[in-house]
């Protein structure tokens, strides 16, 4: 990624829908350009889709972060466990005294208190802490 592709992709993060004819005024190129770039940001892998971002609250979803520690070495017989929960929109390994962060959406309290159980049986699972999201601050 050059110094273009670096501001169009803060530009689309800002607004996905704004027009290529918009952006490529904004960045002082043709709309081609744009279009290209766009393209081949998609194609690389770099950019994996567009989605829209909602108001705290407006879906009713329980949003938190679980910090999972897990036993010896079966990180990977967890993570193939933790992703067939649709609970989880994402998971990252970490460092520190945890080793995976799971980024967890669920409809209600009780779809939340039910996922938590899946995770806590999970084999290899030893321990997790998990902070429900109050509000996000948009930056």
């Amino acid at each position: 990624m050059d110094a273009l592709d670096r501001r169009l992709v803060a530009a689309l993060r800002a607004d996905a829908r704004e027009p290529a004819a918009s952006l490529a005024r904004r960045l002082g190129v043709t709309r081609g350009t744009v279009t290209q770039r766009i393209e081949r940001l998609q194609d690389s892998g770099v950019i994996l889709g567009f989605t829209a971002r909602v108001r705290d609250g407006a879906v009713g979803e329980v949003r938190a972060v679980s910090f999972i520690g897990i036993e010896g070495r079966a990180t990977a017989q967890v993570i193939e466990q933790l992703r067939g929960l649709p609970q989880i929109v994402s998971l990252h390994t970490t460092n520190g005294a945890w080793d995976l962060v799971a980024d967890i959406r669920a409809a209600s309290l009780a779809e939340f208190d039910a996922v938590l159980g899946r995770i806590r049986s999970v084999e290899g699972v030893l321990n997790s802490e998990t902070s429900l999201l109050l509000s996000s601050l948009l930056l």
